[in-house]
């Protein structure tokens, strides 16, 4: 009784707060780790199941709300309950705004007013909080938050958000290093290298350490695993790669994952759209008739090399010199270095469902293939008879299987317009333009 009394606190409002902190604990890992004790086809349950759980928890703290005097960790511990939700809670905001007025240290209530104010779309005051809580202490939490809203700050001009997204992805990077087998600041530090994957160049080591991260953010963390935005970035990665199976399953598993997101099982049936629109044209060569085919490509001659017959031609690769011509159905898997290829544009697909303006084109030989155009603005495009050079293509094939439909052509991907000579001409600048995507970030 002595040592009670020399506390301050009694030991009965110790182990309540513990009691209450147990509580809420548990709530967060009844939602983290649902998928342990459910199976993917209970997903569309998860919400329902865990609003129930959200109020058995916040009627057991308002039963002891009156047995607990320190107010600001009860109301952190309410706060937190309140947060377990994915949309914003005006009471939750009232409770940890109190929490850190009343004891401006509790880092805990920082990190998760900062949340609060997320969701409230608040991107500012959500800076201001999880730099709040940097202040009283580093730590992951604020950081790989930090990085997030970082790279959802509006900025003044490309150059300011390109620092940003530079900055966010140095915020995951400190969040990863503070605990390498926390899966969420993995997941996030991925986020980050999309981000600036697309931001600045599209440099293919950034697109593998994203996947990386992803990768290793699940080995880690199983319940990482269940993030259905993950699966939805690294679906959009994936596509952007040409990994179109990989893509195609992983939007998939991200529907499976949240069936009221309505946003991944419209990106996989635009992606099989597009997958058997190019399919079909490949195969009737555009469904041009085949008189007006022959005609076409009479008018096929090395004249609309242009450039590419010069010996000071610097190809994509860097190499300087000429090109010779070859076939279609001469290139190889790769890259094709020394070579053009040359063809009459039979078909071409505007941008919905995919990156790439995408077209198919048919050499003397009567071969076609698909050539996937990256960056490329609004308003350019080729037109069906135009004649395009590639210099040294790269050709890939694809044989994807996706819930029992298939799909099977190859193709040519050419990362920017200025890369082809059309017409005997190459591209003007102003044909090009840096690609947008579209990605989840997740607001833990």
């Amino acid at each position: 009784m002595a040592e009670d009394e020399k506390s301050g606190e009694p030991l009965g409002e110790e182990n309540e707060l513990q009691i209450i902190k147990e509580l809420v604990d548990q709530l967060y890992n009844f939602r983290d780790c649902y998928f342990e004790s459910h199976s993917v086809e209970d997903a569309g349950k998860k919400q329902h199941d865990m609003a129930l759980e959200q109020e058995k928890t916040l009627k057991k703290l308002l039963e002891k709300e009156e047995s607990v005097k320190h107010k600001a960790e009860y109301l952190l511990q309410k706060g937190r309950c309140l947060n377990v939700a994915p949309e914003f809670s005006k009471e939750a905001e009232e409770c940890l705004s109190r929490a850190v007025k009343l004891d401006p240290s509790m880092l805990e209530a920082w990190n998760t007013l900062g949340e609060q104010f997320w969701k409230k779309g608040d991107l500012a005051g959500a800076k201001n909080c999880f730099n709040g809580a940097l202040q009283q202490s580093k730590n992951k939490v604020s950081l790989r938050n930090l990085s997030m809203v970082l790279r959802q700050l509006p900025a003044a001009d490309s150059t300011a958000q390109g620092k940003q997204v530079i900055e966010s992805v140095d915020m995951a990077r400190q969040a990863v290093e503070l605990d390498v087998k926390d899966g969420t600041s993995w997941y996030v530090l991925g986020n980050g290298y999309v981000s600036l994957f697309f931001s600045s160049g599209q440099n293919p080591e950034l697109s593998q350490r994203a996947l990386s991260a992803y990768a290793q953010s699940e080995k880690v963390d199983k319940t990482a695993s269940s993030y259905p935005e993950m699966h939805f970035n690294r679906a959009t990665l994936f596509q952007y790669e040409e990994m179109f199976g990989s893509a195609l399953a992983s939007f998939s598993h991200a529907a499976a994952l949240d069936p009221g997101w309505a946003e991944p099982p419209e990106r996989e049936k635009l992606l099989l759209k597009y997958l058997g629109k190019v399919t079909e044209l490949m195969q009737n060569k555009g469904k041009v008739k085949a008189r007006k085919l022959r005609t076409m490509l009479s008018n096929l001659n090395t004249s609309a090399f242009g450039p590419c017959l010069s010996p000071q031609f610097r190809s994509p690769s860097g190499r300087v010199g000429s090109l010779q011509p070859s076939s279609l159905s001469s290139l190889t898997h790769g890259h094709n270095t020394g070579v053009a290829a040359m063809g009459k544009v039979v078909f071409s697909l505007g941008f919905e469902g995919h990156m790439a303006f995408t077209f198919g084109m048919v050499d003397s030989e009567e071969t076609c293939i698909v050539v996937m155009v990256y960056n490329t603005a609004f308003s350019w495009g080729v037109r069906i008879g135009d004649t395009v050079v590639i210099p040294e293509p790269q050709v890939k094939r694809h044989s994807i299987t996706h819930k029992e439909t298939s799909f099977d052509f190859r193709s040519i991907r050419v990362d920017s317009p200025l890369l082809l000579i059309v017409n005997g001409r190459r591209p003007n600048a102003q044909s090009q333009i840096a690609i947008s995507v579209s990605y989840k970030a997740q607001s833990e």
